[in-house]
């Protein structure tokens, strides 16, 4: 039978992102179950572009009408606004999402339509921190360029305090990004030298339109108020340290923008769950862009990104097809390119595993 609508699709990607979401984001979970099992819910998501149909995006938009309306009964059960959260699992909580976003429905669809995810997540800087140490110590100071800026918080890595496992504290912030590992792998002890950092994004966040600023914090998961607290914080480091984000496409802009770089340090692209809101024909001219650019000049690629999602992205062949995030580094160096797998990761940063 014919699924004009791509229900069974929609209501799939729901399903999938409930049981991916469990672990740390109950709420998400159940959020993505309850619109799952409701055609009136999911089929919203078909009113947003086709290669933004992401479980993520209407979970995105709901919330940020949430937090514009905190006294709404949904609210209740989202941890980040209310002081006493209902459980995930209580029974009405379909009944009441489906209310909310219906009596919405004409925000919703517009919101659908013209925004995008941009989750900002500064907690990716410490899986960037290792690796970007490791080219530091061969080539000198670094100039990064980050693809998929969003508001630009992970070009401001040098403004944030990591730890490692149990070990000591690098830097001195009040964003803190804790990380552990596992594996044979090695930590830096030391922020390394950032000359520049620049980033680029279809769509940049600005912080100072309370809007945008509101939707940056709709793209944070409500369940984990943690990564609440330290976005509110590097938001307060961003408004005192602005990044710079430059609009327009990541394929056509990542050439220039690592050529000026070169004038400042080695460049670093970094690309963290950006990739797979490309299609495959743009994720490969990316590819062969940076091709171009390393039979010029020594460059650096550091990605975390899904081996699912991005298939033509070089991730291990023993990940192809897992929806994991694995942290990798390619490097060209005298026109030579070679890729060396790191590590398997959180996509928010919280550990990492070393191959």
């Amino acid at each position: 039978m014919r699924d004009p609508w791509n229900d069974a699709e929609l209501a799939r990607r729901f399903t999938s992102q409930a049981r991916t979401a469990m672990p740390r984001a109950p709420l998400n979970s159940a959020l993505c179950a309850a619109v799952a099992n409701d055609r009136s819910l999911h089929t919203l998501l078909g009113h947003a572009p086709t290669t933004r149909q992401h479980p993520i995006l209407l979970l995105a938009v709901i919330h940020f009408l949430l937090l514009a309306e905190p006294d709404q009964a949904l609210a209740g059960w989202y941890p980040n606004i209310a002081v006493d959260a209902r459980n995930p699992l209580d029974p009405e909580l379909g009944a009441t999402l489906a209310d909310f976003v219906h009596e919405r429905s004409p925000a919703v669809l517009e919101l659908l339509e013209t925004r995008r995810v941009q989750t900002n997540e500064v907690g990716r800087c410490a899986l960037f921190l290792p690796p970007m140490t490791t080219v530091a110590a061969g080539v000198g100071p670094i100039a990064h360029v980050d693809v998929g800026s969003s508001a630009g918080l992970t070009l401001l890595m040098s403004h944030f305090a990591y730890r490692y496992n149990e070990g000591p504290t690098i830097g001195q912030s009040r964003v803190r990004l804790d990380c552990s590992t596992s594996g044979s792998g090695t930590v830096p002890d030391a922020i390394p030298p950032i000359a520049s950092a620049q980033g680029v994004d279809i769509d940049p966040i600005d912080i100072t339109n309370p809007s945008d600023a509101r939707w940056l914090q709709a793209c944070c998961w409500p369940d984990q108020t943690d990564r609440f607290r330290r976005l509110a914080n590097a938001l307060a480091i961003a408004h005192q340290n602005p990044p710079g984000v430059r609009s327009g496409d990541a394929v056509e802009l990542v050439g220039d923008l690592v050529e000026k770089a070169v004038h400042a340090g080695h460049p670093v692209v970094t690309t963290s769950w950006v990739m797979n809101y490309l299609d495959p024909s743009h994720r490969r001219r990316f590819m062969e862009r940076l091709e171009e650019l390393g039979t010029e000049i020594d460059l650096s690629w550091v990605l975390a990104e899904s081996p699912d999602q991005t298939p033509e992205l070089p991730h291990p062949a023993d990940l192809a097809g897992k929806d994991i995030t694995a942290l990798s580094l390619v490097t060209w160096r005298a026109g030579a390119r070679q890729v060396q797998p790191l590590a398997t990761c959180h996509p928010h940063g919280y550990w990492l595993h070393w191959r």
